[in-house]
């Protein structure tokens, strides 16, 4: 498919029949819900790591400004609202399931939940969007951790496997672009038509991003990044097409952590916005393409810190919405399931995707997003039987 952006999802009629499978699981990041959580979750976070209380006091400042709530947990279930309805209103008869990596309700509990109700080959559909080791080997790993769980504890391990990246559907990208459209409406008009587009993501250390993705995608950058230029090169033509101007854009990151001796992909937004303005930019759109909803690291990094950036150059700045819960984005899941239901029962449904890079592989190659110590990852070409 073209870079343009159409104005409907092209995605096709499908076979409303979810078979083999026989479950959807909502894999997430998890967060705190109360102030006393946020210790504990960062615990869960950095466990391993050797990383002290105090230090994790600190890190935890920005949750204490929010009344120690991650609004994370409010959107998956949002989400899953979402994905229930949509699911029941198009004859798709799937139970859908919640798990986190870090706080409840946690991902062991929801395959043991899952499997007493008699389900045995899982879908998961992750919160990333991506390619990169925290955005998906991550998750296989957590996975497969979970299965062995089961299996320790004399339970029927059921088959998992994952959805394709989906940074490139239409159901994504449209609520994104629609999003930019209205949040440049809400620039002062004598500014709105120099407005720069800052595409924020996630910084990763260079290391990472460098071998994300497959192994013929490893390089400068990797998977990663080539991703996320892609998707920002389509949703700047759709507001092209929607507004009739060009905007400048740019790919930034935000959220680091680590040590300083540690490279990590940069610009950071806020360095960014300091040079925009140096260069005499008129106004500036964040937009989080890197997240699929609003969760502390948007409502702290770029509403928080990048904003108070912004105001203290005196330069005009709006942050456009992520997908959260959109109609569209439910229904690309849908989309989603249905395509790879028929690819294992071994038809060839049509893929939908916009940009130059086309649909991402059902299943992660081995050296995919690989870990500096490598570990048992769960759906992909290297997954270990249970």
């Amino acid at each position: 498919m073209s870079d343009a952006l159409p104005t409907a999802s092209p995605a096709p009629e499908r076979d409303a029949s979810p078979a083999p499978y026989d479950a959807l699981l909502l894999l997430s990041f998890g967060g705190p819900e109360g102030v006393d959580d946020v210790v504990p979750f960062l615990e869960n976070v950095t466990r391993g790591r050797g990383i002290p209380r105090e230090r994790l006091e600190e890190v935890g400042r920005h949750y204490y400004l929010f009344d120690g709530v991650s609004p994370i947990n409010a959107q998956n279930r949002a989400l899953l609202q979402a994905l229930r309805e949509d699911f029941a209103g198009h004859g798709l008869d799937l139970p859908v399931y919640w798990g986190n990596r870090n706080w409840a309700p946690y991902l062991t509990d929801a395959l043991r939940q899952i499997v007493r109700d008699g389900h045995r080959r899982v879908l998961t559909l992750t919160t990333s969007a991506y390619a990169s080791y925290s955005g998906c080997r991550q998750y296989r790993e957590n996975l497969a951790e979970s299965l062995a769980t089961l299996r320790a504890e004399g339970l029927e391990v059921p088959r998992v496997d994952k959805l394709r990246h989906y940074f490139n559907h239409p159901g994504f990208v449209e609520p994104v672009a629609d999003g930019v459209v209205a949040a440049l409406a809400e620039l002062p008009e004598d500014v709105r038509s120099g407005a720069h587009l800052a595409f924020c993501t996630h910084s990763i250390p260079t290391a990472a991003a460098d071998t994300s993705g497959p192994p013929e995608a490893h390089g400068d950058g990797g998977a990663y990044v080539a991703e996320h230029l892609d998707v920002a090169a389509v949703i700047t033509e759709a507001v092209r097409e929607r507004t009739g101007t060009a905007h400048p854009r740019s790919l930034v990151y935000q959220s680091r952590s680590g040590p300083p001796s540690v490279p990590w992909l940069e610009p950071d937004i806020c360095d960014h916005l300091e040079e925009l303005h140096g260069e005499g930019v008129p106004a500036a759109v964040m937009v989080p393409i890197g997240f699929v909803s609003d969760h502390m690291e948007v409502l702290y990094d770029l509403d928080t810190e990048a904003m108070a950036k912004a105001a203290e150059l005196g330069l005009p700045a709006r942050r456009s919405p992520t997908v959260g819960a959109d109609p569209r984005f439910a229904a690309a899941v849908r989309d989603l399931v249905l395509e790879r239901a028929a690819t294992e029962r071994g038809q060839a449904p049509v893929r939908c995707a916009l940009g130059a890079l086309g649909p991402s592989h059902d299943l992660c190659p081995v050296g995919c997003c690989p870990a500096r110590t490598p570990k048992p990852a769960a759906a992909g070409a290297d997954a270990p039987a249970f």
